[in-house]
């Protein structure tokens, strides 16, 4: 035993994880459809999809899903991909996405990418914070616009 209380073993490995992210389960797969009609531009077959595999986390609070993030293998090279991240409209602004981007962030072996609507400015606030940077634009990548290309190392 080193003596090291449970505070200062944090301030050597980082943030605690948030306890109000977990793993989706399949009890929470109808509050996760209804949570995507949030989002700007939903695929709902790449959602089910996630559901199907397991890659869905949640965030949770009084024993239901209030947001969502979805992530996949990214596409053609090693990391994540963000597909999908929404939180409900009464629980914004408590640290629910950025607990979410978290957990994905932390547990990944490579970069992590996602895009962005450049209207968007809560979400590009939300990804700058956590150490996410452009580095492309996708014209017409939404039925309304261009997108951006985020990507944190």
């Amino acid at each position: 035993m080193t003596g090291e209380s449970s505070e200062d073993q944090r301030a050597t490995d980082g943030p605690a994880p948030d306890p109000r992210v977990r793993a989706a389960r399949p009890a929470d797969a109808d509050r996760i459809r209804e949570l995507q009609t949030h989002l700007r531009q939903p695929n709902p077959e790449l959602l089910e999809y996630g559901l199907a595999v397991g890659s869905a986390l949640v965030s949770v609070a009084d024993g239901r899903a209030v947001g969502y993030l979805l992530p996949v293998d990214a596409p053609n090279q090693p990391g994540v991909h963000l597909t999908e991240l929404a939180v409900a409209p009464d629980y914004r602004r408590e640290g629910r996405a950025r607990g979410l981007l978290s957990a994905v962030i932390d547990d990944a072996t490579g970069p992590v990418t996602l895009q962005a609507h450049p209207d968007n400015d809560a979400a590009l606030s939300l990804y700058e914070g956590t150490g996410f940077e452009v580095v492309d634009r996708r014209a017409d990548a939404y039925a309304d616009g261009d997108a951006l290309v985020l990507r944190r190392e």
